[in-house]
């Protein structure tokens, strides 16, 4: 079939792209190598149709689709849906992804090459004609008057000869595979799709119970986007198949997603609303009383359908401080102890099970914790983790917003709502490190728990990297107790960088003590009601969260990332917890990762990894990962080997492209 007359199928609604199918994920370079091997007439590889009625088809978008029977894409939707952007200046009506992958195509009529458009380097040659204008009716006509009379290095039939290759692109024929049959249900057509892109990515289960939900619901995609997008405005970051475990628990009450299939429409509508209402209250709840309000800093992801279906059942009000903080108790040592970091939904049955029949839900749920746990309290040792990506992390931020924690500069509670540019706060080391890492001391050790404190912005720029045997009893005589505040300890001899070990292992006493304070009064109901700010989310899941700044390495970290995700690949996990396969424990944390690559599926597990020791490094090669030590390094993976924007790279991809099937 015509590439021409693909694209016409797809005007008419004759041709459409199924609901669990994902968003278009390819990148430029992956774009002009199609666009590359098309041109010089090299096989790109066929497409796959699933021909089913009209009326029970479940597609993607707002299209109106042709009476009768559809032909929907299993196999092709990357190529045809960058040809139809290139082709009709606009993405298809099922479009979702990043429209800049395929606008602003040139082709070069000299070199016969394919860049994107870059004003600089293509403003004073003609040569570089728009693509899409070309493939327009009449472009040809319109390409040569505008080349007429213009001082060029080609005869007029060479110019019109490669013009017309261009647009033959849109004759190329693609052979078409189709899928048909009354035994073709959905679930079989999933397994066909997947295993035709045993290459890309896979569907999950939940986006094949996403998929069934919006054959019955077809807004239901973009109402929880809405939702998740609110959520993200107020600091907090979720996923499609996160909101959806949230949903398929208080509808069902089971964590497996395939109990969705008995869930109509409206029950789902339902139960999103309800999931919705759930989640803000817990949201407000360990804001407002944990203070951990903003994503860096909640934990326990996971837990959160198992609360939120407790919420649901209570319709969302609580009998008073005593249960909150009790539900806030699990909550918290869920996260700790990892509750959730091995088999979720095996642990989320248990614990949902646990909710079901008469007496008191929430003792059943704390003593399966320790049960599998055994003792709670929290010690000293626990506190030697590093990094911030650790299980105790948020636990050190909690404490510091719960408690009367002082601003050494300032000697004001870090629990108030800190206003103004140099307010908020910040990660600190007590020990700078590079005072830290000139004594030998390494990594881990720098950047541990114990070392870390959070000061105001303004704090944190006036000590600097500061010898802390100068600048502690500074602040101690200016705000007498602020030190103490932060359960540091007071010996002397401890603030030198010699004796750095001894006050970690003081100030990890220190700190398993107020956590065990802080713990007993949630599960006693001893606790004085603390709160630490107003409520951070309201009834449409909007709010500004407190944002927590980034030290000078997770500056870097976030810059690394944010520049990934600028060129429309994944943006990468920070602090990626490596867990051992026998126990679930974790093992070492990565700085940045993309465990899936920054083209989802489609390339290699990579890592950034800063300043690690040598053991680290050779457990991220264990686990498949291929790490980077220095930003540069990874940019320059990035662009040469993903991107391709050396034109070695770009030809060897144009090559290679058409034999990879897309999904």
């Amino acid at each position: 079939m015509k590439v021409s007359t693909i694209l016409d199928k797809i005007d008419e609604g004759a041709m459409a792209l199924p609901e669990f199918q994902r968003g278009y994920v390819w990148n430029r370079a992956q774009v002009r190598g199609l666009m590359h091997s098309l041109y010089r007439r090299y096989p790109v590889g066929g497409l796959m149709t699933w021909l089913t009625k009209t009326e029970t088809a479940d597609a993607r978008g707002d299209g109106t689709l042709q009476p009768g029977y559809v032909s929907l894409l299993l196999d092709g939707q990357q190529r045809m849906t960058s040809l139809y952007g290139i082709v009709r200046g606009q993405p298809p009506r099922f479009f979702e992804g990043n429209a800049d992958a395929f606008t602003g195509l040139r082709f070069h009529l000299a070199e016969e090459t394919f860049e994107f458009f870059q004003p600089v380097k293509m403003k004073d040659d003609p040569l570089w004609i728009d693509v899409t204008a070309a493939m327009r009716p009449n472009g040809d006509e319109t390409v040569m008057k505008a080349l007429d009379g213009v001082e060029i290095p080609l005869s007029p039939m060479v110019l019109a000869t490669r013009v017309g290759r261009l647009r033959g692109i849109l004759e190329v024929d693609l052979l078409v595979e189709e899928v048909t049959g009354d035994e073709m249900t959905t679930d079989v057509v999933v397994e066909i799709f997947n295993r035709v892109n045993s290459g890309g990515t896979k569907l999950s289960k939940g986006d094949l119970a996403l998929a069934r939900i919006c054959a019955a619901w077809p807004d239901a995609r973009d109402q929880m986007r809405q939702r998740i997008d609110g959520w993200r405005e107020a600091g907090f970051s979720f996923s499609l198949d996160w909101l959806l475990r949230n949903v398929n628990a208080i509808v069902t009450g089971r964590a497996e997603f395939s109990y969705l299939a008995d869930v109509d429409g409206a029950m789902f509508q339902d139960g999103l609303i309800r999931a919705e209402k759930a989640i803000n209250e817990l949201l407000n709840l360990v804001s407002g009383r944990l203070g951990l309000d903003h994503h860096r800093v909640l934990g326990g992801y996971a837990a959160f359908p198992l609360m939120a279906s407790y919420l649901d059942e209570r319709g969302c009000k609580l009998s008073g401080q005593e249960e909150r903080d009790r539900l806030l108790y699990w909550y918290v040592n869920s996260f700790l102890w990892g509750r959730y970091a091995g088999s979720t939904e095996t642990v989320l049955n248990a614990d949902l099970t646990a909710l079901q029949g008469e007496g008191d839900a929430l003792e059943r749920l704390i003593a399966l914790l320790r049960q599998n746990r055994g003792d709670l309290r929290v010690t000293p040792d626990d506190f030697r983790a590093w990094s911030q990506g650790a299980r105790f992390y948020p636990l050190l931020y909690m404490l510091t917003r719960v408690y009367d924690v002082k601003d050494w500069g300032t000697g004001v509670p870090l629990r108030n709502e800190l206003l103004g540019k140099l307010a908020g706060l910040e990660v600190h080391h007590i020990f700078p490190k590079d005072r830290l890492y000139k004594a030998g001391y390494s990594r881990p050790e720098v950047n541990a728990l114990g070392n870390f404190t959070f000061l105001t912005k303004a704090t944190n720029l006036e000590v600097t990297n500061r010898d802390p045997l100068e600048y502690i009893p500074a602040y101690e005589e200016r705000h007498p107790g602020v030190l103490a505040s932060h359960w540091m300890p007071m010996d002397p001899e401890l603030w030198r960088v010699e004796n750095y070990l001894g006050f970690l292992t003081e100030r990890r006493i220190l700190l398993a003590g107020a956590a065990n304070e802080f713990l007993a009064e949630l599960i006693d109901g001893t606790g004085r009601d603390v709160g630490v700010g107003p409520r951070m989310v309201d009834e449409h899941g909007r709010a500004a969260a407190v944002d927590l700044a980034e030290d000078d390495e997770a500056q870097v970290i976030a810059e690394c990332r944010a520049w990934v995700a600028e060129q429309g690949l994944a943006g990468g996990v920070v602090d990626y917890e490596l867990l051992d396969d026998a126990t679930n424990e974790p093992v070492a944390m990565l700085d940045l990762a993309w465990p899936e690559g920054v083209q989802l599926a489609l390339t290699e597990p990579v890592a950034l990894l800063l300043n690690e020791p040598p053991e680290v490094e050779r457990l991220a090669a264990a686990h498949g990962f291929r790490f980077f030590v220095s930003p540069s390094t990874l940019r320059d993976y990035v662009e040469r080997e993903v991107l391709g924007d050396d034109q070695a790279a770009t030809q060897a991809v144009g090559i290679a492209v058409e034999a990879v099937h897309d999904s």
